[in-house]
């Protein structure tokens, strides 16, 4: 199924970082629930790539018991609803070959969103215990210029469960830069999150949620499988919703960043991140791992 979507694509405001539509954003042909049209053929590691589950961590489809209530409340939280099981037949399927899929949001029924967090530039050591208290799965786009100052952070992050994914070594808006350069920009962040994680990223984020086609060769060539955007962006205490009702929906990304008091107007992460997930909370919503949710291609294909 294919949907088309013009949503408010995030920029970095100079007044706090604050997330604001960028004027003009144009409208993306989406993708979603399985893999693009077979034909052509991807060069380079992408034909062989596949995401291996991290080990370690609380799998999606555990319960939050009673007992992590006392963690909740540590954090002035309380706990979300308990998280399915994943279905078995994963909804989206993605191929090692043919055109590169674009997808917001994951086709379910059930009642769950998926939390992405971006880029890297913060590093609290307190978030680090948030999410040990409170095993709530997230995945990473990790950005190498924010995160080369201490690769080592990310690390417990990933043991507990949390995928680290693609978005770029610079951060450049990819559809104003040609296909060399976006081969560079998502190749080379390739190369340093295998080397400094141990898996290869099967997800790209395009920074700003900027992309074209060149941006669907570049990522088919480098290795991910497909690109993410998202239906709901975390401001300092609330969403930045993209329907009209201003209510999440099942299977929606919810876009976040590893961002602290410089760029959040003297809030920590670990407030807005819980700030999050109050909203997440009044709307009777659980978190899944996205990751969980998507079929990886296998060298059959």
């Amino acid at each position: 199924m294919a949907v088309r979507e013009t949503g408010a694509v995030k920029r970095r405001s100079r007044r706090g970082g604050i997330l604001v539509p960028l004027a003009g954003a144009v409208a993306t042909t989406l993708a979603v629930g399985g893999c693009g049209a077979s034909g052509g053929s991807a060069t380079g590691p992408a034909a062989t790539t596949r995401q291996a589950a991290p080990t370690g961590g609380i799998p999606s489809g555990a319960p939050h018991h009673v007992d992590d209530a006392a963690a909740w409340h540590k954090w002035g939280l309380t706990p979300l609803p308990a998280t399915p099981e994943p279905p078995a037949d994963k909804p989206v399927k993605l191929s090692a070959t043919g055109p590169v899929p674009v997808f917001t949001h994951i086709p379910t029924s059930q009642k769950v969103v998926f939390i992405t967090v971006d880029d890297g530039l913060e590093k609290d050591p307190k978030f680090i215990q948030m999410m040990r208290d409170l095993k709530v799965p997230i995945t990473m786009f990790l950005m190498n210029d924010a995160i080369k100052s201490d690769y080592g952070y990310f690390k417990p992050l990933q043991a507990m469960g949390n995928h680290i994914q693609n978005h770029t070594l610079h951060h450049p808006p990819m559809n104003t830069v040609p296909l060399a350069r976006q081969k560079e920009e998502v190749c080379g962040d390739q190369k340093i999150l295998t080397k400094e994680y141990g898996t290869p990223p099967l997800l790209f984020r395009p920074p700003y949620g900027a992309y074209n086609a060149n941006t669907k060769i570049a990522v088919g060539e480098c290795g991910p499988r497909a690109i993410v955007w998202w239906r709901e962006s975390m401001q300092i205490r609330n969403m930045q919703y993209q329907q009209a009702d201003k209510k999440l929906q099942p299977g929606d990304i919810i876009l976040a960043h590893f961002r602290g008091p410089a760029e959040l107007k003297g809030v920590t992460m670990t407030k807005m991140f819980g700030n999050m997930l109050k909203r997440i909370q009044e709307q009777g919503f659980a978190v899944a791992r996205l990751e969980d949710y998507i079929q990886p291609p296998t060298a059959a294909h």
